[in-house]
């Protein structure tokens, strides 16, 4: 019997699920903290970050998977970009139509690496990174907008019924659905730089509530995140009331995070140096600002709403020492209030392994590089 079949005949485990919060995560809560979600702690893998399949990175693999175990972690998210696994003619703007058409081969590779996340007692979070209607990134054409156009609505659904339906079975200990990575309004879906604004409350409370119905028709213990409004940073008090929880960002202040990252800054090369703490050109930046940016996702997490970090690090050119510190009131502030987070990235510019740094003395590591005080540093939260 292979694993899809397995899942389809094991219905029981969902009777073992409560109609509420979900048993299974409550024990694992951090004594102390109201936090309604586990205080995880992993990485992001990028496998199926690319709309194009052909331009994906280095596959995830098993022994990844392994030393991120062995060293503590229990979290893994999977920002996935749609168009990695579907069929349709890409030497063409996809069309409405297309935005249907399931690759079956290319969800096998999906559930792969699932299956052995979850093997390696990991939690597995599934991400829609480009989602059909919107992406916080450039680099393909989108045939409508998720926020005003219906039928774009329709198709997100049917992705996540897709994806509940295939994981229907499978514990909220085990699975989580992230619904929509980092939702902003944006003026030109191809400008990178093109002027972001939040999605008025309304508009995300629909999207929120068709894809929360879409994916508890098939399981209703499933357990559903929505990243923060306006990129990530801005709690959805307008969703509270659905039983979805909720995840911040570990990026602010951008300064910091983003330093000279092409794609997030249109001069990269002419920003004032990054100091923590320090002024840095008009601000000066603390650990009082963290605490003021993170207070109201505090306040959410004492409401009942559960809270994570969907996504936290620091690109490569910020210099190591600024980014370790910074870092580190980061995870104090998120863990003293019982949230978990997850780097972005594992092996790559933002990761333990392989990050490119150049004031850096890398530990050799089976055939990488190791970043080990970053490494114990999110080991010690």
């Amino acid at each position: 019997m292979n694993r899809r079949s397995f899942i389809q005949h094991t219905g029981m485990l969902t009777a073992a699920v409560s109609a509420g919060r979900p048993a299974v995560l409550a024990d694992r809560t951090p004594k102390g903290a109201k936090n309604k979600l586990p205080k995880w702690k992993g990485f992001n893998l990028l496998d199926f970050f690319s709309p194009n399949p052909a331009q994906g990175r280095r596959a995830t693999e098993e022994d990844h998977l392994k030393w991120m175990r062995d060293w503590g972690f229990d979290f893994v998210r999977l920002p996935m970009a749609y168009p990695a696994y579907l069929k349709f003619d890409r030497s063409k703007n996809i069309t409405p139509e297309e935005v249907y058409q399931i690759d079956e081969m290319a969800v096998e590779r999906i559930d792969r690496l699932v299956t052995m996340a979850q093997d390696n007692g990991l939690h597995v979070s599934l991400n829609l990174h480009r989602a059909p209607g919107y992406c916080v990134n450039a680099g393909f054409n989108e045939p409508y907008n998720l926020w005003t156009d219906q039928q774009a609505l329709d198709a997100f659904c049917f992705h996540w019924n897709h994806w509940a339906k295939r994981y229907r079975s499978e514990s909220p200990e085990k699975i989580s659905f992230d619904l929509l990575n980092e939702p902003s309004m944006r003026e030109d879906m191809n400008d990178q730089h093109s002027r972001r604004s939040t999605v008025p409350g309304e508009v995300y409370r629909k999207m929120a509530k068709a894809a929360a119905e879409a994916i508890r028709k098939e399981n209703p213990n499933h357990l559903i995140i929505a990243d923060g409004n306006d990129t990530g940073t801005k709690v959805i008090p307008e969703i509270t009331d659905l039983n979805i929880a909720q995840s911040c960002r570990g990026y602010h202040p951008g300064i910091i995070s983003h330093y000279k990252a092409p794609w997030a800054n249109k001069d990269p090369e002419n920003l004032p140096e990054p100091k923590w703490p320090g002024q840095v050109g008009d601000k000066y930046l603390s650990r009082d600002m963290l605490e003021t940016f993170y207070q109201p996702w505090i306040d959410l997490v004492n409401k009942g709403v559960g809270v994570h970090c969907g996504e936290c690090g620091c690109w490569n050119k910020t210099p190591h020492d600024v980014f370790l510190a910074w870092f580190g009131d980061v995870l104090d502030i998120l863990s003293r209030n019982g949230i978990g987070f997850a780097l972005w990235e594992f092996i790559g510019d933002f990761g333990v392994l392989d990050s490119r740094r150049a004031d850096v003395a890398y530990e050799d590591w089976k055939g990488h590089k190791l970043d080990r005080k970053l490494l114990n540093l999110m080991a010690k939260y």
